[in-house]
């Protein structure tokens, strides 16, 4: 599998990222992981405008999704070839109304639907193209999913947004890289049920025993050189922050 990093800015877009997006690619297929706020446009350095396969919506925050919005003009009033025909979007319950809401505009309530085939996030395995998927219900004021991908016998995970709970260790055990949040800083913040620290990030990758760290979703105005160091402390395994355009082979 390949993993590149469209976008990893947290709760907003910094000077150097847009918001969360991931792209992972095996067999020709192109899964998105979450499209927020600035990811379409960094999303065309990486691939076609209409190349996805699939899209994947952590929870509807707007930093994991507003870029749909946009992402529905291009589908919808596509000029050359006609309007794209519906791309497989899983997202929590609501996330049809959720998109249609933000945009506000549309020709009418059911337009999203032309180009976007809706499918409800539940808890379990499922297949998504060539990869094998599992999803878990994460720590988020919002419904919120995080996500494991397998195949060739490799895998990765992908918190979503979250704070520590059993459902992100069971995702992360044993994953090759475990792309995994890290928002809040280690004695600084204390808000159970939201976000996770680089300490936080770390024990979750020690005791699930990851190949690879890799932390991402950090806010503009997080110091993520501590969260870092702190990962780095409490878990032996390499360890990364996630930049735009970083690529990983998995």
């Amino acid at each position: 599998m390949k993993l590149t990093v469209v976008g990893c800015s947290g709760s907003f877009p910094s000077a150097e990222s847009a918001c969360s997006s991931y792209l992972v690619e095996a067999d020709g297929f192109r899964l998105l992981l979450d499209m927020g706020n600035g990811a379409l446009g960094e999303l065309q350095r990486h691939c076609g405008l209409y190349d996805l396969d699939a899209i994947f919506l952590s929870h509807l925050h707007a930093d994991h999704c507003i870029d749909m919005c946009a992402y529905f003009v291009a589908r919808y009033y596509r000029h050359e070839g006609g309007r794209c025909g519906p791309l497989p979007v899983y997202g929590p319950e609501g996330t049809e109304k959720r998109l249609t809401t933000a945009y506000e505009d549309v020709p009418d309530e059911r337009s999203m639907s032309e180009v976007f085939d809706f499918r409800t996030l539940k808890p379990g395995a499922f297949e998504i193209g060539p990869f094998q998927v599992r999803t878990e219900r994460v720590s988020h004021p919002v419904e919120a999913y995080g996500i494991r991908v397998e195949h060739g016998g490799r895998s990765l995970a992908y918190s979503g947004d979250t704070g520590v709970c059993a459902e992100l260790g069971a995702l992360a055990e044993g994953v090759d890289l475990f792309l995994c949040e890290a928002s809040f800083t280690h004695g600084k913040e204390d808000i159970p049920g939201l976000h996770l620290n680089g300490r936080e990030a770390g024990e979750c990758a020690r005791e699930g025993d990851v190949g690879r760290l890799v932390l991402t979703h950090i806010p503009p105005w997080t110091d993520a050189r501590r969260n870092l160091a702190d990962a780095r402390a409490a878990y032996g395994g390499p360890v990364d922050l996630a930049y735009a355009g970083a690529v990983y082979e998995v």
